[in-house]
């Protein structure tokens, strides 16, 4: 009998939620093979078998929290198939989203009967959501591993059997149900963990900050400009496109030089100034909010930059992002103008003590001088602050210089 146990994870994380079982009872698997996809604060994370056999038991289900070191199942050595149990790892493997399974002896994984098919947890998430059988999709890994995009590329057949479901739903909403509490139909839905963390340390940060917010509005016709006349260029040199991202970078980590506070946090009764300048960028991604950092972002030109944020989307919409790529940002970029917000307090990046609002661009009738009115492209920032560490003076000039060099965008290429 081998057990089966929650490895170490990463430093800041002790537990997690079961969200699926990759495997069923009386599965064959084969010692790296993903066994169970775990849920955690931060990113999904598939687990590995430490050994080769045949599953006999979980001993926990979908939806219970475990911590590190708990037994979730059992296995039997597989001794009558002729297998040897493996030696043990010297570290526990996990595999996470983007990471392959080791390849066993064979040039092709080969599935035994019955098993499910070996997908990363953001494909069977869409696979789900769309309504599409695994055992259908066809992957192009060499290792037979089924990703995002071999669900997008595969066409289902027609499901007839879908139809009925609509002609026998009750005229009422599905999900209605009476509660006691409101005597009205309501539906109850149990948060999700990521959800859950977000939510604490958004209230963390109110409670354990000085946190404070001052606003300036950037008039956006130069980048618009500049952007207009290079893009097209900019796409052919670099494959990537030119936006309004890796301007905002650029003018933060210049301004966040000039104000180094900014670019610090508290420690106990200490101040830790970071000589660094990883930047995190706010992505609304499909289970919430995640911070997603560009590192080095000093040491990087804008195609760089924009490479960067594009790649980190992409994991973060299909839930591919690894715990490096969310950990130990310096200062904070969200952009709430692609939802149309025109004005907004964002709120600290905990332990950060800055984080840059962005929001969307509206044309508005600027005063040029006492004679001259013109209509402008005007974006609103707001800067909210620790006042723990960053005095209002400062915060006001580094919001000032963010929108100095965004109105002098040629200064930001000079820079590199």
């Amino acid at each position: 009998m081998i057990e089966i146990k929650v490895p170490e994870l990463a430093e800041s994380i002790t537990e997690g939620t079961i969200a699926q079982w990759l495997i069923n009872i009386g599965d064959k698997v084969t010692k790296g093979d993903s066994v169970v996809e775990l849920e955690t604060d931060k990113v999904n994370i598939e687990l590995n078998a430490e050994y080769s056999g045949i599953v006999t038991k979980f001993l926990k289900e979908p939806g219970d929290i475990v911590e590190v070191g708990d037994v979730i199942a059992i296995i039997e050595e597989n001794t009558a198939a002729g297998a040897i149990p493996a030696v043990p790892a010297a570290a526990p493997e996990i595999a996470v989203e983007e990471t392959l399974n080791q390849p066993n002896t064979q040039p092709e994984p080969v599935l035994p009967k019955g098993n499910s098919p070996i997908a990363s947890p953001a494909a069977r998430k869409l696979a789900r959501e769309l309504g599409i059988d695994l055992t259908q999709v066809s992957s192009r890994d060499p290792l037979g591993r089924i990703r995002p995009e071999d669900v997008k590329a595969h066409t289902p057949t027609p499901v007839v059997k879908e139809e009925p479901k609509l002609e026998k739903a009750s005229p009422k909403p599905a999900v209605q149900q009476l509660d006691e509490e409101f005597d009205k139909p309501v539906e109850r839905v149990k948060m999700t963990r990521r959800r859950q963390t977000i939510a604490k340390r958004l209230v963390e940060v109110q409670h354990t900050a000085a946190m404070l917010t001052t606003f300036n509005e950037v008039d956006m016709s130069a980048v618009m400009d500049l952007r207009n006349q290079r893009k097209d260029a900019f796409f052919e040199k670099h494959g990537v496109r030119l936006g309004f991202m890796s301007f905002f970078t650029k003018a933060v980590v210049s301004a966040l030089k000039q104000f180094p506070l900014l670019n610090a946090e508290i420690q106990g009764d200490e101040l830790i100034i970071k000589k660094f300048y990883d930047i995190g960028i706010a992505v609304a991604a499909p289970e919430g909010l995640v911070v997603p950092v560009v590192r080095g972002a000093n040491q990087k030109n804008f195609a760089e930059i924009e490479q960067d944020i594009s790649n980190l989307g992409k994991k973060a919409r299909d839930n591919a992002l690894t715990l490096n790529d969310l950990q130990g940002g310096t200062f904070t970029i969200t952009n709430g103008g692609v939802f149309g917000s025109l004005m907004s307090t964002p709120i600290l990046n905990s332990p950060q003590v800055g984080i840059l609002g962005m929001h969307k661009i509206q044309t508005r009738p600027i005063a040029i001088d006492k004679e001259r009115m013109e209509n402008r492209p005007m974006m609103y920032i707001a800067l909210s602050y620790d006042h723990r560490i960053v005095d209002g003076k400062e915060a006001v000039s580094f919001l000032a210089t963010v929108k100095e060099l965004l109105e002098d965008p040629h200064s930001l290429l000079l820079e590199g």
